[in-house]
């Protein structure tokens, strides 16, 4: 499966079709009205995606089907377990404590089923360990020295090297989303302030924007039913 993760443009404009008009629903959803485009605010999300968000990693390749948003918060003390394989129905899976020396990047995958985590301010690297998807566990090398770039060899070996990573600190932006599909009255459906961080998962065409304000979630409907379908198919 494909993910993603890259800082957009801070207008968001052609790739959301669909009219110059909103309709809101009892969701408080922002919708245009041929539909194409769904926009979950962070009120409409569980209570702990509407907190403040360091960085986060989405994982598909759990196994089990789901895809999964893990989020971090309180400078890396506390990880939160999303399930987000029905960007319409997001869900709070669990929060896992963690006790680390700094707040940290989710740097490159290491294995099939773990990914290297890198703390700020040179603080040292760890292994987040997904092979129970639900249940991440953080885990520390002993002797590990570097926290430069990290190369995979082979599916459950990895080297690091002694050169000083690249700075880990936040741009954040603001991102407006922009309806042009009526190019003579072009419309501003949405703008989220303060985001850090945004990844796409491709097979729904969800992107994910963390921000100040928690997490948004913009939905492509017409996408996720094709990928529904093609799902079905796969399993009949």
């Amino acid at each position: 499966m494909n993910t993603n993760s890259r800082i957009f443009p801070a207008v968001i404009t052609s790739f959301f079709l669909g009219s110059a008009l909103l309709a809101g629903t009892a969701k408080a959803e922002i919708v245009s009205r041929s539909k194409n485009l769904i926009i979950e605010q962070p009120t409409n999300l569980p209570e702990l995606a509407q907190r403040p968000g360091i960085a986060f990693h989405l994982y598909t390749e759990s196994g089990d089907g789901n895809a999964y948003l893990y989020v971090e918060q309180r400078n890396g003390q506390r990880l939160v377990v999303f399930d987000v394989t029905d960007p319409g129905h997001v869900k709070m899976v669990r929060t896992v404590n963690l006790s680390v020396p700094a707040p940290f990047e989710f740097a490159e995958p290491v294995g099939t089923s773990s990914i290297l985590v890198r703390f700020y301010n040179n603080q040292g690297v760890a292994v987040l360990d997904l092979h129970k998807a639900k249940a991440p566990v953080l885990k520390t090398i002993n002797g590990l020295q570097y926290s430069g770039h990290a190369e995979v060899l082979g599916e459950s070996t990895f080297m690091v090297t002694n050169a000083s990573p690249m700075d880990l600190a936040h741009v954040s932006r603001n991102y407006q989303v922009v309806d042009e599909s009526n190019a003579a009255n072009p419309l501003l459906l949405y703008t989220a302030d303060l985001v850090t961080r945004t990844t796409t998962r491709d097979e729904t065409g969800t992107t994910f924007l963390l921000g100040q304000n928690g997490l948004t979630v913009i939905r492509r409907p017409h996408v996720e039913e094709e990928y529904e379908a093609q799902t079905s198919d796969h399993g009949n």
